[in-house]
C-alpha cells in the first residue's frame, strides 16, 4: 500500500517534480497553484511552475495526508507530515489560508552533515567547533535556538552524532526530521489525534513520560514548542546530562526567556520564579544560529547560562560569536569570523582534567576583534 502512496504522490506533485529532485533546492514554498517559490543558498526566488487548479493541489496534499493517515479537510485544515523522501511539509487550506492551498516543504538532504562540513561552510570556526565538540563529550545541556530557517535542525543533527558512542540517544520529534549519526538512537514521533476513527493523541509529553523509562542516557526533543519544555528541562536535571532541544528564539537570553514561557503554557502550578529558577540551573549552553540577510546561515553565538541573577534576570554569557567586518561587493555575501569573546566558561576545569585539546589560550580573541566586540556588547 505504501508503494501505491508513494506513486501517487510523486504524480500528483509532478507539477513540482523538477524542483524537489533538485538538490540546489532546499525549500519550496506553494501560495496557492499558480505561484511557486523555491529557497537556494538562502535566497528566495519565483519559479514558472504551476499547478493545473486549486484541485489538483488540493488532490496532492490529501494524498500526502492519507498516506501518514491524516486527514485534511475542513473541519483539519492544517497538516505538518513528510514526504516519501523524509522531506518535511506542512500545509494550511481555505478558508484559513485566503490565497489559496499554501505548502512548504522542507526537503530532505540525503546527505549528513559534520562539523566539517559547518566550518566550510562558514557556520562555525574551527576553534567553535571544536568547542561544541568538547561540551557533546563532557554531556552539557544544549539548547540550539533560532528562527526558521536558520540551521537549527541541521546544528542539532551534528552536535548529536559527537556524543560519545556508547551512550544511548533517545530523539523525539512532532515529524521525524533529525538524521543524528550515532551508534545507538533509539526515535519516537508523536500522533495526531482522530475521533472519528477512535485514534487517540501521543503527545511529545507522552512520549517523554515513556522515554524516562526506556535508560536513555541522553534526549532530544526536535522542537520544544509547548508545555514539553517542563519535561525537558526535569530530564536535564536528573541524571540524562547531555540531553538537547531546539527552541525558536533571537539570542540566548531569548532562548531562556522563551522556555520558561513555553513551561508555563500548560497545566503546571510551578511558580514563574521557580520555573525560571530551573531554565537558569539545568540549561548550560545555549547554540544561537541564525539567518543572515545575505542569504548565509551562521552560529552567532555560542554562550553559556550561569543562572539567574538577584533581579530575576538571566545571566548569559557569550563564549563565540560571529563578527561581521564586511560585505563583499562583488557578491553580497557579507565577511566575518566566529571569534572569542575572551570569557572562559565555568566549567573550564572540566576540559583539564578529561585532558580535552583545548587550552585555556583558545578563549583569548583575536587583537582586531576586540574593538568589534566591545562594540556589539
Amino acid at each position: 500500500m505504501s508503494s501505491v502512496f508513494q506513486d501517487a504522490i510523486a504524480n500528483l506533485l509532478s507539477p513540482i517534480g523538477d524542483l524537489l529532485k533538485d538538490p540546489t533546492v532546499s525549500e519550496i514554498m506553494i501560495n496557492g497553484p499558480f505561484e511557486i517559490f523555491v529557497e537556494r543558498k538562502g535566497m528566495v526566488s519565483r519559479v514558472p511552475n504551476k499547478f493545473a487548479d486549486d484541485e489538483s493541489l488540493m488532490a496532492s496534499m490529501r494524498a500526502v495526508a492519507q498516506r501518514v493517515g491524516r486527514v485534511i479537510d475542513a473541519d483539519n485544515p492544517r497538516l505538518d507530515a513528510r514526504l516519501p523522501d523524509g522531506s518535511r511539509i506542512a500545509v494550511v487550506i481555505p478558508p484559513m489560508a485566503t490565497s489559496g492551498v499554501t505548502v512548504a516543504i522542507r526537503k530532505f538532504s540525503e546527505e549528513k552533515l559534520g562539523l566539517k562540513d559547518l566550518i566550510n561552510f562558514g557556520s562555525v570556526s574551527p576553534e567553535g567547533a571544536r568547542f561544541l565538540d568538547c561540551i557533546m563529550y563532557l554531556g552539557k545541556n544544549t539548547i540550539v535556538s533560532g528562527g526558521t530557517g536558520s540551521g537549527k535542525t541541521t546544528m542539532l543533527n551534528v552536535l548529536g552524532g559527537r556524543m560519545p558512542k556508547h551512550q544511548r540517544l533517545l530523539i523525539i520529534e512532532d515529524a521525524a526530521e533529525l538524521q543524528v549519526k550515532a551508534d545507538h538512537v533509539v526515535r519516537f514521533e508523536t500522533r495526531k489525534a482522530q475521533p472519528d476513527r477512535g485514534i487517540k493523541e501521543v503527545s511529545i509529553r507522552d512520549l517523554m513520560e515513556s522515554a524516562l523509562r526506556l535508560r536513555p542516557d541522553r534526549i532530544i526533543v526536535g522542537e520544544v514548542r509547548g508545555p514539553e519544555a517542563l519535561d525537558l528541562l526535569n530530564a536535564m536535571g536528573t541524571g540524562h546530562d547531555g540531553s538537547m532541544g531546539t527552541v525558536h528564539a533571537n539570542s540566548p537570553t531569548g532562548a531562556c526567556t522563551r522556555l520558561e514561557t513555553l513551561c508555563l503554557m500548560g497545566e503546571t502550578k510551578i511558580p514563574p520564579d521557580a520555573i525560571r529558577t530551573m531554565v537558569g540551573s539545568t540549561v548550560q549552553i545555549v547554540v544561537q544560529c541564525a539567518r543572515y540577510h545575505d542569504g548565509g546561515r551562521r552560529t552567532s553565538h555560542i554562550s553559556e547560562v550561569l543562572g539567574v541573577d538577584e533581579h530575576g534576570r538571566y545571566v548569559v554569557r557569550d563564549i563565540f560569536r560571529w563578527v561581521q567586518t564586511g560585505k563583499d561587493p562583488q557578491t553580497g555575501k557579507y565577511i566575518g569570523e566566529m571569534v572569542p569573546t575572551g570569557y572562559v566558561p565555568s566549567f573550564f576545569e572540566e576540559f583539564v582534567s578529561n585532558k580535552l585539546p583545548f587550552p585555556r589560550t583558545s578563549f583569548k580573541p583575536p587583537e582586531w576583534a576586540v574593538a568589534h566586540l566591545k562594540k556589539a556588547a
